[in-house]
């Protein structure tokens, strides 16, 4: 093995390159299924170009203990949220864009640092976890859309107060 490997450097390295290529692409795609970024996918795959105020490399959790550290890039306009993450992990993460009827948050008022819990998705209900401070940015962008999801216990980990009137429209 070791002769041919020392005859054919370039095509074995090729071949490693492919596998690890391969490898990284197979895991980065469990990832997206794991997230619930897959299944995010099949009703909100953003469908052109979002046009509103972007922020790059921000970070979120999702379920089963997902995190997009640093890797996404956020957006918000009046009409919804787009989420899209670098090239690197693009396999299984096509560019999303969720309208603000299909958001809801789960506690209000929240300090900056504070982890805010958004439901994405009417039916999918998938869990994206932001920091206060990211999730101010998104409900100054959704103004009135910005949904809070009232079925939720009053207390809790979390929960840094009582709603003190902020309603759902």
């Amino acid at each position: 093995m070791q002769h041919w490997i020392n005859d054919h450097r370039l095509f074995f390295v090729v071949i490693v390159a492919l596998v690890v290529a391969a490898h990284w692409c197979f895991v980065v795609y469990l990832i997206s299924m794991m997230s619930g970024w897959r299944t995010l996918s099949r009703r909100f795959r953003a469908e052109q170009p979002f046009m509103g105020q972007r922020w790059s490399w921000q970070s979120a959790g999702m379920r089963r203990s997902a995190r997009y550290n640093n890797c996404l890039t956020m957006g918000s306009n009046s009409m919804g949220l787009s989420l899209d993450v670098m090239r690197l992990f693009r396999p299984g993460h096509p560019a999303l864009f969720i309208p603000w009827t299909e958001i809801t948050v789960r506690q209000q008022p929240w300090a900056p640092g504070e982890m805010v819990e958004i439901k994405l998705g009417t039916a999918e209900q998938i869990a994206f976890r932001v920091t206060g401070s990211v999730a101010s940015r998104l409900q100054a962008m959704a103004g009135s859309y910005w949904l809070i999801d009232k079925s939720y216990p009053q207390g809790g980990m979390g929960r840094s107060g009582p709603d003190k009137g902020l309603q759902s429209p």
